[in-house]
């Protein structure tokens, strides 16, 4: 099983943003982050979780840990009926951040995967790791 911890971060909600991602497989740990000029936060945790499954060259079983519960909600619940209704809300609005759903959509297809909602800012020591290089990202993004 690899296990993957993910964050995003934003200064300023739109801002300059970063996510981070921390891979976990029989023991070897390996860091990825990355930024945007001008983003969001949930875009941002968004990325997190995209480019780290993207990191991953085969088919795994894969246990997600990320501390935001709108990843989470929008995968385990929400992406089935915006799928159903051409990517509208129960509203009949257009989902945001479609291009990001449809590409973790994707992502998630190529493997096993069990997702885990952890509290941020919690001492959660994997979570902690994962938002440091979020906030690397963005303070790349910034320079």
């Amino acid at each position: 099983m690899v296990e993957l911890f993910t964050d995003g971060a934003c200064k300023g909600n739109p801002g300059p943003g970063g996510w981070g991602a921390l891979l976990r497989f029989n023991g070897v740990e390996k860091e990825f982050w990355g930024g945007a000029r001008d983003t969001t936060n949930n875009r941002m945790e968004l990325m997190a979780v995209i480019e780290g499954l993207r990191a991953l060259t085969r088919p795994c079983d894969v246990k997600i840990t990320t501390d935001s519960k709108y990843v989470r909600d929008g995968i385990e619940k929400w992406v089935a009926n915006w799928k159903r209704n051409n990517w509208r809300t129960a509203a009949k609005k257009p989902v945001k951040n479609k291009e990001l759903w449809e590409a973790l959509d994707a992502e998630i297809q190529r493997h096993q995967v069990v997702w885990q909602w952890v509290k941020g800012h919690s001492g959660h020591r994997e979570n902690e790791i994962a938002d440091d290089l979020a906030n690397r990202g963005a303070a790349e993004a910034m320079a």
